[in-house]
């Protein structure tokens, strides 16, 4: 079950965000019970509240042997036309995510955006 749980981590995105507005984000850690993990960024305008970010209970990553535990959130103002991406505040439920994190794994999804980030705001 290990290994199956392992490459089922493997084929999880780092990074799955709408493709522009501002919306809520959460900074996720995604692991193999008992196994490594990494941290996955997911944010959606369609979530009116963090934890509808995560999509953890009894979601599809739960169903692959995957745990989810979120290590905060914050906003995102994607702009596409501008190719940027500013990382922002912070999530009542959860905290603030550590956005250094969350701009180095959108900077590498989008290696071409202009990405910065800020502890400012809400």
């Amino acid at each position: 079950a290990g290994a199956m749980a392992a490459e089922a981590l493997s084929r999880v995105p780092d990074v799955e965000i709408d493709g522009g507005g501002v919306f809520k984000y959460v900074l996720m850690r995604v692991r193999a019970a008992g196994g490594p993990g990494k941290d996955v960024v997911r944010g959606h305008g369609w979530a009116e509240y963090h934890g509808e970010g995560r999509g953890l209970r009894g979601g599809p990553l739960a169903q692959q042997g995957l745990v989810c535990e979120c290590l905060g959130g914050g906003r995102l103002a994607h702009r596409p036309q501008e190719k940027k991406i500013h990382v922002y505040g912070y999530s009542v439920g959860f905290g603030r995510a550590d956005h250094s994190v969350t701009t180095e794994k959108l900077k590498a999804e989008y290696p071409d955006y202009e990405i910065t980030w800020a502890n400012e705001g809400y």
